[in-house]
């Protein structure tokens, strides 16, 4: 297995096995009804610990497409796994290992949780600057995992101009096979 997909991999089961720990953490420990003044919270109030169970996706878009959403999730997976073996950066390698853990982390709640396969609800527990989402979406660690993979693909692709491929193309005569 080339080191990029083996990096690609490990991100992503690491990414999993996180995401599935604090759920479980989140459930046994966390009551939907609590209410907010008596939630758990760390760093002065800046984190709260607020179980949300949520049918659509960040920001709660699409709550009734929930099925929708799944199979997305699953396009994005085999999307992911079948360009690997083309990856020749390491940047790419850690931008997809995100997204990829993320997705997966979030599709298992999707077909495992309640109400039912391809439609569970995903378990969000981290709420940032006040109780329950007040002030900005609840969220867990496969929703950061996919926002900062996403985020640093966007910065590899467009400002650094690396490909896939690990090439530049924003200066092809140069640097033509560096893996920066």
């Amino acid at each position: 297995m080339k080191s990029r997909v083996r990096l690609l991999a490990t991100l992503a089961l690491t990414i999993i096995a996180l995401d599935l720990v604090t759920k479980i953490i989140a459930v046994a420990t966390l009551d939907e009804t609590t209410p907010p003044a008596e939630q758990p919270r760390i760093l002065g109030g800046l984190v709260y610990f607020s179980l949300i169970r949520n049918p659509g996706a960040a920001f709660s878009m699409a709550t009734g497409m929930t099925w929708i959403l799944a199979l997305i999730a699953i396009g994005v997976v085999v999307y992911i796994i079948r360009i690997a073996p083309k990856l020749r950066s390491t940047w790419w390698a850690v931008c997809l290992g995100l997204v990829l853990g993320g997705a997966i982390g979030n599709l298992i709640d999707r077909i495992f949780r309640s109400p039912g396969f391809l439609q569970g609800h995903v378990v969000d527990y981290v709420s940032v600057f006040g109780p329950n989402a007040e002030y900005f979406p609840v969220f867990n660690v496969a929703d950061s995992a996919i926002t900062v993979g996403g985020i640093l693909l966007v910065f590899t692709a467009l400002v650094l101009g690396i490909d896939l491929d690990g090439t530049r193309s924003r200066d092809t005569s140069k640097n033509k096979d560096a893996d920066v």
